[in-house]
């Protein structure tokens, strides 16, 4: 029996039993009670049923929808604003238990609070103030122009979200491919074969990895614009994502490591060559790397906070030979050094050093938790947030990488 039924049931003992006052007087009194309770119980479930309880997020209906401005509907459609409910306790009057329901909205320029005891004029309260509030906050006006608005999305968001040099990757890559067939057109003018067209175009000169890229960026642009709510969908979901399957790189065997290195003996080659054989730097970290003590240090490129992370690998016994009165490094740009090993070994790329490396430290018996820390992986959000490797434990795994 649910608390409706169980309602409708108690109410008409209750009409019987009074008939005779007097002498179903207790009973009466504990119906009454039992009622009262059910009836608290029905009103803040029928509340409770218009707040995700989960997220805590206020449910409107399509009526009150229509009742906000313009602009904060859109937003509060596509997800771009949220609007939080509370219900605390408010006061007890007798045995019934008062709730007070608190809501807030405080995102993309709003700041709004309404509260009541009863949740529907808690509604309209918000809904009210909305209205006052959006004709006095003066909102800074987003352009609807795609090239305009990208540069929006650009300078106000994503150079705060990546590192200096992401960003001026994806900016080039924006203005390589996006900015010429989409420059002067309107965000809500621009369809899915246009889209397509840009990505073909890409495909068909062969350059897979630039056309997922610029895919991806695309869609962020779109998935922005619909959050600013100057577009409802997004052109790019009935286009093909694109798939590059990303080409692994193959390990140096032992004499074709020997044959690069006798091959730069008295040049500068040979050092540079034999640092990023033996410690596994990515070519846009050698420009970074420097000797301290019984370590080499360089900045970890591969990590996605904008905070600058150090990474540290031992003077391995590979390496040590090569550093023989050597107390500062010095690289030449990565297109040179990879024009000098393609000279010396065109079987390979120069990345492969990176994967020769880690293939000798699992062959050497390092740990694996060495290794990420030496090749700069992340080891996860628990294990960065608890592991804190020591130098002498550095040291010792290093010292197994001999051949």
């Amino acid at each position: 029996m649910n608390n409706s039924e169980k309602m409708v049931y108690l109410s008409s003992k209750l009409v019987l039993l009074s008939i005779d006052k007097e002498h179903n007087k207790a009973e009466i009194e504990k119906i009454s009670a039992e009622l009262t309770s059910l009836q608290q119980q029905i009103e803040d479930c029928q509340n409770d049923n218009l707040l995700n309880e989960e997220q805590g997020f206020v449910k409107f209906t399509e009526q009150e929808i229509l009742q906000m401005p313009n602009k904060f509907r859109r937003l509060f459609r596509h997800g771009g604003v949220v609007v939080r409910g509370y219900k605390r306790v408010s006061c007890m009057r007798g045995k019934k238990v008062i709730y007070n329901y608190e809501l807030r909205c405080r995102s993309s320029g709003y700041d709004i609070y309404a509260s009541s005891n009863d949740f529907e004029e808690a509604k309209q309260k918000f809904l009210k103030k909305l209205k006052i509030v959006e004709k006095l906050v003066n909102f800074p006006k987003v352009p609807t122009n795609f090239h305009e608005f990208a540069m929006y999305y650009f300078e106000n968001f994503r150079k705060k979200k990546v590192a200096k040099s992401t960003y001026e990757s994806d900016l080039n890559r924006y203005k390589n491919n996006l900015l010429a067939p989409f420059a002067t057109i309107q965000l809500n003018k621009i369809t899915p074969i246009q889209c397509q067209q840009v990505i073909e175009k890409i495909l068909s000169e062969g350059k897979e990895k630039s056309a997922q890229d610029v895919y991806s960026l695309l869609n962020v642009i779109f998935k922005m614009a619909i959050a600013h709510g100057i577009i409802e969908r997004n052109p790019l979901a009935i286009v093909m994502p694109v798939t590059h399957e990303r080409e692994h790189g193959k390990a140096l065997s032992k004499n074709e490591e020997k044959f690069l290195l006798e091959s730069t003996a008295n040049t500068p080659y040979q050092i540079m060559f034999a640092v990023a054989l033996y410690t596994g730097l990515r070519p846009n970290e050698y420009a970074t790397a420097r000797i301290d003590c019984n370590f080499i240090i360089a900045v970890n490129s591969k990590r996605k906070s904008k905070k600058v992370e150090y990474k540290k690998i031992p003077v391995t016994p590979m390496l040590r030979p090569y550093l023989d009165g050597v107390t500062e490094l010095k690289f030449y740009i990565p297109e040179v050094m990879r024009e000098k090993f393609k000279s010396i070994l065109p079987a390979h790329k120069l990345y492969d050093l990176r994967t020769t490396f880690y293939t000798r430290c699992k062959e050497c018996g390092i740990t694996d938790v060495a290794i990420m820390a030496f090749v700069g992986h992340s080891l996860g959000k628990l294990g960065n947030t608890y592991t804190d490797l020591s130098d002498d434990f550095l040291l010792l795994e290093g010292n197994k990488f001999k051949y």
